[in-house]
């Protein structure tokens, strides 16, 4: 876990590899991610729900954001326990959320509240592997997953698919792209089947997809389409001595047009939305992330991961009281001002990113799914900070109990589902699993999650979900 703001990026981040992104090598490799997650493997059956018109915007909240500050709030608790905020209501009636989410408040209608999930990981690696792949996470002091990411699951079904972009895309901060920084790993599906990693901030001035500025770049200097295949055959080859990748095979070609197609390139092309709505989903990474997620599933993307873990824009300092991720140990950050710093932030972006999929018309194509890997311990402690010096509140991890957002995918709105006792610490009502939730995502994209397989790496067929059911509240 994070202990200060200093150490942060070893600690709490998972394993970093910021220099190599400054290598021309490694921008080439970043450049042929594309070429690596189109190449298919030939199956002679499509798999349910690989032509299904649905897709899913995971947000991913690493560090774990404190359900008490947030959709679960306990007015009624002992002070050490509920906190110093107070929840007020939304349109909904009867439910009630923190002061400090007030757009969220009213567009209730349009999502609904889980607050019963929970499982046994109190570990960064382990929770997030458990809740990313529905799974035993294995190795619990690392980040690399045993069993593939959920994303990663839905674009090997529909591997098949073109629509001229890519089936999976994740946008994370510069230096957080490598699949087991949170535990995105295909693991026996295959390299191919991580996601096409969109890095940095969509709002920067020069912000650039270096997946598709490689391309245009080959394109500026090679004669033709036959002389840039050979190009990128170039450096896949140079690439595969170093074993990480495999040789180019017969889907170059589809691979190849996407890169250079001009629906790809629109598709992450954020200078076409109104200047009036990027202000409205806010002009941070938060914001401008959660208008590309919008902008990739109505393009056709099935599979969306979008990272909301720093809030500051790059090169601004952030306040000596907060922390970079979700993780507000007392040690880390003073939780309430951390909180007063990201959650207007987090507002903003999640409610426009909701309303914005309404008033398209995508609320029954497009679920969307917020989430980090655990709450937060219900009582409050204090320790001195390592930034600030000064003794400060904190929580800590907490898989016991947390809170799930979920909107649209033409379920069942404006309600909370499940409940937490009265100090907010295990369910009550409903009691839920991980499990559950994704097994109603595959119900939404059309995948039946019951019948559908892959071999491990010993060759055995492993269940896409080893169990759960849709939660039917929602359906």
């Amino acid at each position: 876990m994070t202990t200060s703001n200093s150490d942060k990026t070893s600690r709490c981040r998972g394993p970093l590899s910021r220099r190599s992104l400054l290598q021309a090598g490694a921008v080439a490799l970043s450049g042929l991610g594309l070429t690596d997650l189109m190449r298919l493997r030939a199956e002679s059956a499509a798999l349910p729900g690989a032509d299904s018109d649905t897709s899913v915007i995971f947000i991913w909240l690493p560090g774990g954001p404190p359900h008490m500050e947030t959709y679960d709030m306990k007015p009624q608790a002992p002070l050490d326990y509920r906190g110093d905020f107070s929840p007020i209501p939304t349109v909904v009636p009867g439910m009630e959320i923190c002061e400090h989410l007030p757009l969220h408040a009213r567009v209730a209608d349009k999502f609904s509240l889980i607050r019963s999930i929970s499982h046994a990981h109190a570990g960064h690696g382990d929770g997030m592997k458990h809740i990313l792949t529905a799974r035993d996470p294995g190795t619990p002091e690392d980040f690399v997953t045993i069993s593939p990411m959920v994303g990663s699951v839905v674009a090997k079904i529909r591997q098949k698919r073109n629509l001229g972009v890519p089936n999976y895309v994740a946008g994370t901060d510069a230096g957080r792209e490598p699949v087991d920084t949170y535990g995105f790993g295909s693991a026996y599906l295959g390299t191919e089947m991580h996601p096409f990693f969109v890095v940095g901030d969509p709002n920067a001035p020069k912000f650039e997809v270096k997946n598709l500025s490689l391309a245009r770049e080959m394109e500026g200097r090679l004669n033709d389409r036959t002389a840039l295949l050979a190009g990128l055959d170039r450096i896949r080859r140079d690439v595969d001595t170093r074993g990480s990748m495999h040789a180019l095979d017969e889907f170059n070609q589809r691979a190849l047009q996407l890169l250079s197609s001009n629906k790809t390139r629109d598709a992450f092309d954020l200078s076409q939305e109104p200047a009036a709505l990027r202000d409205r989903y806010g002009r941070h990474p938060w914001g401008q992330r959660a208008i590309m997620a919008r902008r990739l599933v109505e393009a056709g993307v099935s599979f969306v991961t979008m990272v909301m873990e720093n809030c500051t824009p790059p090169g601004q300092p952030a306040p000596k009281e907060t922390v970079y991720n979700w993780d507000s140990h007392s040690v880390n950050c003073h939780l309430f001002k951390d909180a007063l710093y990201r959650l207007p932030v987090y507002d903003q972006a999640i409610t426009a990113l909701i309303e914005d999929l309404y008033q398209r018309g995508l609320d029954k194509k497009v679920l969307l799914v917020v989430t980090g890997e655990f709450g937060r311990t219900p009582r409050i402690t204090s320790q001195i900070g390592t930034q600030t010096g000064v003794m400060q509140p904190g929580r800590d991890h907490w898989p016991s109990a947390m809170s799930v957002l979920v909107s649209g995918g033409g379920l069942r709105m404006g309600q909370v589902v499940g409940s937490t006792n009265s100090k907010g610490e295990v369910p009550k009502d409903r009691p839920l699993t991980p499990q559950d939730l994704w097994a109603t995502v595959y119900q939404h994209l059309g995948i039946d999650y019951n019948q559908t397989s892959f071999p491990d790496f010993r060759g055995r067929p492993m269940p896409i979900l080893p169990s759960g059911a849709p939660i039917s509240e929602l359906l």
